[in-house]
């Protein structure tokens, strides 16, 4: 008997809670509300993923030309060519990587939802 009136008073208060939580604001709307924007995470996530890896390819290539630039000012100089050279093979390098990383990103948003705008 005591099992029962257990398991009477839980379902009451299940049900109970559940029409008070139905009543609740919990603030979804409040987004539209204030005028922030509406899109998906997915959308943003892609959006903030490729500014980021354009600013980290224009990067890049600044180092690249800064590896340039210091070859055509060594004057002959083996060590500063040298140093100019791995200036160069350090942004060709993080540039390979900037680009596996986007092909893994635009992969997996393919993958997960179709999201990726290219």
């Amino acid at each position: 008997m005591k099992k029962i009136s257990v398991t009477l008073s839980s379902l009451a208060a299940l049900l109970v809670g559940k029409a008070a939580l139905a009543q609740i604001d919990w603030g979804l709307s409040y987004a539209q509300n204030v005028g922030l924007g509406t899109r998906e995470v997915r959308d943003v996530a892609t959006t903030v993923i490729q500014t980021l890896l354009g600013v980290l390819g224009i990067l890049a290539l600044v180092i690249i030309l800064i590896g340039g630039f210091r070859w055509m000012t060594a004057a002959g100089n083996e060590e500063n060519v040298a140093t100019a050279k791995k200036t160069i093979a350090a942004g060709v390098i993080g540039l390979a990587v900037i680009f596996f990383a986007y092909a893994i990103v635009a992969f997996v948003f393919n993958v997960v939802g179709g999201s990726l705008n290219t």
